[in-house]
């Protein structure tokens, strides 16, 4: 199996081949000029959005900085917006679905690594996808790790750790992230709190 294929394999394997380091370097490049384009180029970042990423639907808007592992890992739905400081760590395919939020310092990250330290002194590692749903919000400084599936309209709360699959319409929240209760008739009702609308 050749390196690429190992990426999206779902087994563990040695990354330890030049060529993965080469790609990565491009993805860099792209994201430098990303990181450093001025408020005000919104066309330019739509351009450099649509050669870093796999798939960027309509309207989509991330706020610098950004970081990413591949770039070419990562597909968007439409209209979806990001807030400060995202992490893709997508050496495996991460899919955002439409309409979602995403908060600041949130981190996306598909790969990891064997808890037995004679194969992470061999730079093992294994990636398995990340799938969000439609209409979702991430709450700011919440880590989603690999494999994890979050249903349609789902809101994560801020500083979560989401280590398990969500099913849709729910409310989650921890570490480890936990369905706290369903999005029901109240939330049409108060927005915040006891806050009504």
């Amino acid at each position: 199996m050749k390196i690429k294929e190992k990426l999206h394999s779902q087994k563990v394997y040695i990354c330890n081949d030049d060529s993965l380091y080469i790609e990565q370097s491009k993805c860099l490049d792209i994201l430098y000029d990303f990181n450093h384009s001025r408020p005000s180029e919104y066309e330019k970042r739509q351009q450099i959005m649509k050669a870093l990423f796999a798939e960027v639907g309509e309207k989509c808007y991330i706020e610098p900085p950004l970081h990413a592992n591949w770039g070419i890992h990562t597909h968007l739905g439409n209209n979806v917006y990001v807030n400060f400081n995202l992490t893709l760590v997508d050496d495996t395919h991460i899919y955002i679905g439409d309409d979602v939020m995403i908060g600041p310092n949130v981190t996306l990250a598909t790969a990891g690594h064997p808890i037995d330290p004679e194969l992470r002194k061999k730079n093992a590692q294994f990636n398995i996808p990340i799938t969000i749903g439609n209409n979702v919000w991430i709450g700011a400084n919440t880590v989603v790790l690999p494999g994890v599936t979050i249903g349609d309209n789902t809101v994560i709360g801020a500083g979560s750790v989401v280590t398990k699959d969500l099913p849709s319409n729910v409310v989650a929240l921890g570490n480890p992230c936990r369905i706290q209760r369903e999005i029901n008739q109240r939330d049409k009702e108060f927005y915040f709190r006891n806050k009504r609308f």
